[in-house]
């Protein structure tokens, strides 16, 4: 016991150790429901002739090709015909043509589509069927209909100075 009386002697007297002790709880619930969207994007005409050992016609002149014509915002190529230069030699053709979309006849009102070959719509969501919920360490979130999100949050933070 002796040999243990300096190292008790010690730890009684020595001062008190002191932290300051700081401890945060914070939960937080976001909640959104979004509107309605649709994005519509009108397709433009396109159209391409290549070839070799042939000529091309429109019909009227030979090796003429047709310009087409615009109707409404919509090319029309009109009927091309190809002949071959040298019969019996090698050749290569090819034609290619996208159809345009119309041009609408007046301003689309919100709400409606116009009918074009490129469109993206979103349904908007329900209000009364997205929630959230807090209680001491525990989140709960209700899941809604399309076009909605819910985060939850809970952060405890604890620091010792």
């Amino acid at each position: 016991m002796r040999q243990f009386l300096p190292l008790l002697t010690l730890l009684a007297f020595s001062p008190a150790a002191q932290a300051d002790l700081h401890h945060r709880i914070t939960s937080s619930v976001s909640l959104s429901v979004g509107g309605a969207t649709t994005t519509a994007n009108r397709l433009g005409s396109s159209w391409s002739v290549s070839g070799s050992g042939v000529d091309t016609t429109d019909g009227t002149t030979a090796n003429t090709i047709s310009a087409g014509t615009i109707t409404s915002g919509v090319m029309s190529p009109g009927t091309i015909s190809a002949l071959q230069d040298n019969p019996g030699s090698a050749f290569s053709y090819s034609a290619a043509y996208t159809q345009a979309d119309s041009l609408p006849t007046s301003a689309v009102s919100a709400g409606a589509v116009p009918n074009f070959g490129s469109i993206q719509s979103t349904a908007g969501g329900t209000a009364g069927s997205l929630g959230g919920t807090l209680s001491s360490h525990s989140i709960g979130l209700t899941a809604g209909g399309e076009n909605t999100s819910a985060i939850g949050q809970f952060v405890t933070e604890l620091s010792i100075d």
